[in-house]
């Protein structure tokens, strides 16, 4: 069976009015998701990692290639997409509305190729389909990361395209569906390396099938599927083993009053309720195979579930335990176990055969949804966002002719640029980058600049104030803090300090 044919089978057994009414449905669905999701795309201010992310963009291919290779192997995909949509517009016209719009693409396409999933799982019951594509289109934490310039969104599609094609393939073994299964499973990777947990995920799944009428022909198939994929990732696996834990080394022991909040971020509620409705829904789906569950099924109406819940569950208390020895449990890593969940609620959802209790339901859902929507236009779920555009603001506002700027750790140079390239009109004079300074724009070098006390003592010689910018400056000095704190009063007797979220900037005179 073609994937296309699959998609369709929700539809395609109904009478013509009702299969283009489940279409314009569908299609509705998709236009208030991108509604939803446009509004307010610039309300929060870029953090630190949305600027990182246009900054990587913006390199030269050398310099991007390079620091991919270095130290940011992970989301490549979505750097390079990034790159790709910024070449469509000029520099001018890349404002924060259109970066952010790409991601916001990624997570619309999500709304169609749920229900493709769900087809294909659940083509017995059409209502399902709908029911979870009205789920994605009003989950707020689906639309928290669609409103944000990293690879979250991009992640949850590629995520759920796929464990579309490896169910079509469980289906219908055919050379199409392994390809694509391959070829999704690969650049799901590419956009995120938690995509490991999820092919664990469905290796365990296959695992549970029932191959009794398997033929030597499948499991060879699946032996060069997993060796395909593993050849195609290779190079990320050695970058995690040449950098270790480093890039992770800030995320903190999560505690058990964490993992409730992923929960209830997950669900898209602002507080519990919404999740324990989708508790009571999902362990609706589960009641009626849940003998079944611990053995290997005999029927597919087992086997989904297992499916559904090994690519919900093993994720999240993999990472969770892992993090006893080391911090790994991160939510926004992990929010390519959306789409599981959501089709299990409407799966449980669909049980309510009362046209009006389940109307009722829906709308008491979307009620929450809707909440929880307008709480993530103003906050953060689970980031501590900084002050960044705020601080490089304030700088270039209060600069004065002569001033020079240098930043304590060279990545904190990321965030003055972009805020800097969004002053379409910049009328008054503006620092020097001093420090780091190896090319006119962020170059891979500047990544990598050490700060010492020759180049402070060097570089601000001819320079009658200095503007200092540090970020994400703990509680202690760090050696680039002591440094900058020890020399510059040399020269620059007078000191004035202003404090922001995460970023603190000080300028120093004569």
């Amino acid at each position: 069976m073609p994937p296309e044919a699959a998609a369709n089978q929700c539809v395609e057994a109904l009478p013509g009015h009702a299969r283009w009414a489940r279409r314009l449905t569908l299609l509705i669905l998709v236009a208030a998701g991108t509604i939803i999701r446009l509004l307010f795309l610039a309300r929060k201010p870029f953090w630190f990692d949305e600027t990182f992310s246009v900054a990587l963009a913006r390199m030269r291919w050398s310099s991007l290639l390079r620091v991919l290779a270095w130290r940011e192997a992970n989301m490549s995909l979505y750097y390079l997409a990034l790159r790709i949509w910024l070449h469509l517009a000029p520099q001018s016209g890349q404002s924060q509305f259109f970066i952010r719009s790409l991601s916001v693409i990624f997570a619309a396409a999500t709304i169609p190729a749920i229900y493709w999933l769900v087809c294909l799982l659940y083509q017995n019951d059409r209502r399902v389909a709908l029911l979870a594509a009205s789920l994605l289109t009003f989950n707020a934490y689906h639309v928290r990361y669609a409103q944000e310039a990293r690879a979250y969104s991009l992640f949850v599609l590629l995520a759920t395209l796929s464990s579309g094609f490896l169910v079509a393939y469980v289906r219908d073994p055919s050379r199409t569906h392994r390809r694509l299964y391959i070829l999704c499973s690969i650049m799901a990777v590419y956009a995120h390396l938690y995509a490991l947990l999820l092919l664990a995920a469905q290796a365990l799944a296959l695992r549970c099938l029932d191959r009794r009428d398997a033929d030597d022909r499948r499991s060879s198939d699946l032996r060069r599927i997993w060796a395909t994929i593993a050849v195609a990732v290779l190079p990320l696996v050695i970058f995690v083993a040449k950098t270790g834990a480093g890039p992770i080394r800030w995320i903190h022991r999560p505690g058990l009053h964490d993992l409730l909040a992923f929960a209830e971020h997950l669900s898209g509620g602002a507080s519990w309720p919404l999740l324990l409705i989708f508790t009571v829904a999902g362990t609706l789906a589960a009641i009626p195979v849940a003998h079944g569950l611990i053995t290997r099924p005999q029927t597919w109406e087992i086997w989904r579930i297992q499916f559904l819940l090994l690519w919900l569950l093993f994720p999240v208390a993999l990472t969770f335990v892992l993090s006893i020895i080391r911090p790994v449990f991160l939510p926004r890593y992990l929010v390519f176990c959306l789409p599981p969940l959501v089709l299990l609620v409407a799966a449980g959802m669909a049980r309510l055969r009362n046209s009006w209790l389940l109307a009722a339901a829906l709308t008491c859902v979307l009620i929450l949804s809707m909440q929880g929507i307008f709480f993530v236009y103003g906050h953060d779920l689970d980031t501590d966002p900084d002050a960044a555009g705020a601080a490089s603001t304030f700088i270039l506002d209060h600069a004065q002719p002569g001033d020079a700027i240098l930043f304590h750790k060279p990545h904190a140079r990321v965030p003055y640029e972009f805020f800097f390239s969004l002053r379409t009109a910049q009328s008054g004079p503006t620092p020097e980058i001093i420090f780091p300074h190896y090319a006119p724009s962020l170059d891979y070098l500047d990544l990598k600049a050490k700060l010492t006390d020759d180049i402070v003592r060097t570089t601000t010689l001819n320079h009658p104030r200095v503007w200092v910018m540090l970020m994400y400056n703990g509680p202690g000095l760090d050696p680039p803090t002591a440094i900058l704190s020890q020399v510059l009063p040399e020269s620059f007797p007078k000191m004035q300090r202003w404090q922001f979220p995460q970023v603190e900037v000080r300028l120093y005179s004569k």
